[in-house]
């Protein structure tokens, strides 16, 4: 996600320093215009607005807390804008750590995929102060079609966990209706032109059926990432006092296709459903 969403930086006329864990892959950033920066430390130490963008909450810990992270140099008065997906209460704590030093924190988790950072066309879900966000506008409009302010800090995260929540129920849906139809011999392609122009329409039917009629599952957002976020929700969930049976059903059968097929889309759910069928 990180690359493709600083070309289109780079593309707009950003002055970027990138740094990544795996120092190789700065190489194709390089070439395009990017500086490189050694440790988070040093690609912070004279940004207006620093982007992160890795796996899980412990990941965002370490980039901004470590011994190179960023609270080592962030300039007071800078933004530091976590677009990964992660707890909601470390969120908050992060932001607090932060506001001590006078640097501002937005949390602005993304949805679309692989597919919306290559295009620009991510959604973006902000927590934070206004001020903040308005500050780090022009760099998430250079990344995304949509962002919107949704609360403050951590309101950004909690948002993600209701995109998860239903997007999980989306995929699963959609895995059952297919192998149903499948299995009573219609003509899939002729359901899919149907059922495309009514209330089932939706991006998860119009970009992952084929996938699933295929049996085929190219990444655009992995299975593994998803089962990690619908665990974000679960314990959010807990916290606010609500149940989630059809999210604990999509978090088993993830669970299940995890250790083997985890690093596939996350379409690869209808290969369960199409198991239990007998296809």
């Amino acid at each position: 996600m990180g690359a493709p969403m600083a070309h289109n930086l780079l593309r707009a006329g950003f002055d970027v320093t990138v740094h990544n864990r795996t120092r190789s892959k700065e190489e194709a950033l390089a070439a395009e215009g990017a500086s490189r920066a050694a440790t988070p430390a040093e690609a912070a130490a004279d940004a207006d607005v620093v982007v992160t963008i890795v796996s899980d909450t412990p990941d965002v810990e370490q980039v901004l807390f470590g011994p190179d992270g960023i609270s080592q140099t962030a300039r007071p008065g800078s933004v530091v804008v976590d677009m990964s997906t992660i707890s909601p209460k470390a969120t908050r704590a992060f932001g607090e750590r932060l506001a001590t030093s006078g640097v501002g924190f937005l949390d602005a988790p993304v949805s679309g995929g692989s597919e919306g950072a290559e295009k620009g066309t991510l959604t973006i879900m902000a927590g934070g102060e206004t001020a903040d966000v308005e500050k780090a506008r022009p760099v998430l409009e250079a990344v995304g079609s949509k962002v919107t302010h949704i609360g403050p800090c951590g309101a950004g995260q909690l948002t993600k966990a209701v995109n998860q929540i239903i997007i999980g129920g989306y995929f699963l849906a959609l895995a059952e209706g297919l192998v149903f139809g499948i299995k009573a011999g219609l003509d899939m392609d002729k359901v899919i032109e149907a059922i495309s122009q009514g209330m089932c329409r939706s991006a998860v039917l119009e970009m992952r059926s084929g996938n699933m009629l295929a049996d085929d599952y190219p990444l655009g957002f992995k299975l593994a990432l998803h089962l990690k976020d619908l665990e974000i929700a679960n314990a959010s969930a807990q916290d606010v006092g609500v149940d989630l049976p059809l999210t604990q059903l999509v978090r088993n059968i993830e669970k299940s296709l995890a250790d083997e097929r985890g690093n596939e889309d996350l379409s690869v759910i209808a290969a369960d459903i199409r198991r239990r069928a007998g296809l």
